[in-house]
């Protein structure tokens, strides 16, 4: 089941993206702690709970039977007219292979038709770069993004 997240979450949707970071995203920051631990901060609950209660943003979360497995989020703050922002997108490492993070993402995708984005923006991480260009995301030319080098990707939405 997607669903919003909700404000009692925070602390679970930041523990879920932290493991994902952690275990996961190896091929991203090569188990350095000085990567994973500025990557883990800014997913904060401080950070989340900002993003959960800003207008021009949302947070989701993948839960089936067994809890929340997933967390994803778009925005369209500071962006064109038409275009919006996967912001985040996060599967718990027990739900990896199994559906939860391509339902999430279509549901976000999804989400931003719904309030006229016909574009859509992300930047992937090394780890998370075939996923998405399986669910058919280009690449973009926009360049970089952050302190975590990643590849702008886009993808029409209509």
């Amino acid at each position: 089941m997607i669903r919003p997240a909700r404000s009692e979450e925070i602390k679970v949707l930041s523990e879920v993206i932290g493991a994902s970071i952690t275990t996961l995203c190896r091929a991203d920051h090569h188990d350095d702690p000085d990567r994973i631990k500025p990557w883990v901060a800014s997913n904060s609950p401080m950070t989340l709970n900002s993003i959960l209660h800003d207008p021009s943003q949302r947070l989701f979360v993948a839960e089936p039977e067994a809890g929340i497995v997933a967390v994803g989020g778009i925005d369209w703050r500071h962006q064109p007219d038409g275009q919006g922002r996967i912001r985040l997108l996060f599967a718990a490492p027990e739900a990896q292979g199994k559906g939860c993070g391509r339902a999430l993402l279509a549901a976000l995708e999804e989400e931003l038709r719904a309030i006229g984005r016909v574009e859509a923006r992300l930047t992937a991480t090394n780890t998370a770069l075939a996923f998405y260009r399986s669910q058919g995301w280009q690449m973009d030319d926009r360049g970089g993004g952050g302190w975590l080098l990643g590849h702008p990707l886009r993808k029409r939405l209509i």
